[in-house]
């Protein structure tokens, strides 16, 4: 069953058309990831999902209900979560904070039991969570973000390029991070520059080239397809 469900979507910054009707879904369960080169439409894609853009035609679908008209600011409600390009933690306030601020559509009797599942899931945040987070690392200010989304008890987690600016070291810890979160149960929608990882970790992707879905499969189906290969993972 389709928890989420993208039809025939079509946006447009001014007179540029970014995402050319494109249609594809979310089961639960699922790590479903979108790859493409740089300005493919990957970003775009998640921010109409989350209700920062909007499409011009088409429909949105989470959870059986249609959200394309449903502001961002309310849907964190409806259980949709995203982790934004290039983390955007509150820099003056602390780890701990930080994660708070994740609960704020969340009964305050939800507070506590949410930092301890997110201190299980990072502990280092666990040991930072005093620090202010302008001072941490940018692998644990990415962790950061992922931890207060998750602090809403997200139904669908959106991520848009988690491994970012990252060291190859960290890449790794973040994709750790990510399966041991489907594992946990989490649905995830991933963003992400670099395919081979994204694929790797993926039940099923899809390709996007100028705002359209040019190929679809499973995540080792797309691995080892040719054209694939060639154009995303350098080989």
């Amino acid at each position: 069953m389709a928890l989420l469900s993208v039809n025939d979507i079509n946006v447009y910054y001014g007179a540029i058309h970014a995402i050319k009707g494109i249609s594809f879904e979310v089961n639960e369960g699922e790590v479903v990831t979108l790859i493409g080169a740089n300005g493919a439409g990957k970003s775009t894609t998640l921010q109409t999902i989350s209700g920062l853009l909007r499409s011009k035609t088409g429909s949105i679908t989470f959870r059986d209900q249609n959200i394309s008209s449903i502001p961002a600011d309310k849907l964190v409600s409806h259980g949709l979560a995203q982790v934004p390009e290039g983390r955007r933690v509150f820099l003056q306030m602390s780890v701990e904070e930080n994660l708070e601020m994740g609960a704020y559509t969340r009964p305050n009797s939800e507070v506590d039991p949410g930092l301890e599942r997110v201190y299980d899931q990072f502990p280092r945040l666990k040991e930072r969570r005093k620090q202010v987070a302008g001072t941490l690392s940018g692998g644990e200010q990415q962790m950061l973000a992922m931890g207060r989304a998750l602090m809403s008890s997200p139904k669908l987690l959106m991520l848009d390029e988690p491994s970012m600016g990252l060291a190859p070291i960290l890449v790794d810890q973040i994709f750790e991070i990510i399966q041991r979160l489907h594992k946990a149960g989490t649905t995830i929608l991933l963003v992400e520059q670099n395919a081979q990882m994204a694929l790797s970790v993926a039940d099923r992707g899809y390709v996007l080239e100028t705002g359209k879905i040019v190929t679809s499969g499973t995540g080792s189906a797309l691995l080892a397809d040719e054209s694939v290969k060639k154009a995303y993972l350098g080989g």
